[in-house]
């Protein structure tokens, strides 16, 4: 999660920048007081409008409003949900304390989480995806497998392992004495389904996984991340047709797209643009530049 709050657009709600003139009707209204003094709203503001974080924040709301004035019909409270829910499973009881590691609470967690698919919304309606684009995604295209696995920390356990499995011991014996996937050990060692466009899984395990045929266990131990594992392929369907998995194949290449800073500047840029933001504020009047400019290439 921590990689995923790095990426999110953060919502930062700073009391006090507004851009009606009702904040400045009411700039006396005092944020804080103390013996002898007090900060009213307009000192507020104007000391957050000189600081980055300020027009950061700025920056950020006026995002998430144009975001969502124009593509609030295609993100759903349910989808938003579905995410949180997800994301609250992998972590488990350990959710609410990353939350709070990375400074966030549930409510400013589902705004990321929104964010990013009204971000999704605005890259599809502006970008859209090539021939081409189809024809090299599903050349490396493999559809759901189904494996079983057993996780150890060791190479030399994973060999011992293999050599127990060529001896006669079933598959599902050696996940519950040995695995150290807590996860999968109580259902034989079996993952959910996953097909190429999978980004949870070790790039390293996913290619060990496809070459296996249904039946097939890896003859050597498999290193990740985690440690070395033994797979063994469950069921390995047919690839088919391009027609059978263009949706995956489309939500594969966006997913690739929306990790690209360059594409996605392009799209906020023009999502920007056509709000036809006007900052009545003269000292802020550059909090948009980074976006609406064009980013320097590399050449």
């Amino acid at each position: 999660m921590k990689k995923y709050i790095k990426k999110a657009a953060a919502v930062i709600a700073v009391a006090g920048i507004a851009l009606s003139t009702a904040a400045c009707s009411s700039g006396n209204k005092t944020v804080a007081s103390y013996k002898g003094g007090k900060i009213t709203q307009q000192e507020y503001y104007d000391e957050m409008k000189k600081s980055q974080s300020g027009k950061t924040a700025l920056a950020n709301m006026l995002i998430n409003h144009i975001l969502e004035q124009q593509y609030g019909d295609k993100v759903s409270k349910k989808q938003v949900d579905k995410q949180y829910n997800n994301y609250k499973k992998q972590y488990g009881n350990q959710f609410e304390a990353v939350l709070q590691q990375n400074g966030m609470t549930v409510s400013s967690f589902k705004q990321n989480l929104k964010t990013n698919l009204l971000s999704e919304a605005a890259l599809k309606d502006i970008k859209k995806i090539s021939k081409s684009q189809e024809e090299k995604a599903w050349k490396a295209y493999q559809p759901k497998v189904t494996v079983q696995h057993i996780l150890v920390s060791k190479k030399s356990k994973a060999e011992q392992i293999t050599a127990e499995l060529k001896n006669g011991k079933s598959f599902k014996s050696l996940v519950k004495k040995y695995s150290l996937d807590t996860g999968t050990k109580n259902n034989a060692g079996k993952l959910p389904a996953f097909d190429s466009t999978d980004t949870s899984l070790d790039p390293s395990f996913k290619a060990a996984a496809f070459k296996l045929k249904t039946g097939e266990t890896t003859k050597s131990p498999i290193k990740s991340q985690s440690g070395y594992h033994i797979i063994r392929m469950i069921k390995h369907p047919a690839k088919g047709t391009f027609a059978s998995h263009k949706k995956e194949i489309d939500n594969q290449i966006y997913q690739t797209m929306s990790q690209d800073q360059q594409t996605m500047h392009e799209v906020i840029s023009k999502v920007i643009k056509k709000a036809g933001v006007d900052i009545k504020d003269k000292d802020l009047k550059d909090v948009l530049a980074a976006y609406v400019s064009t980013p320097s290439t590399k050449k």
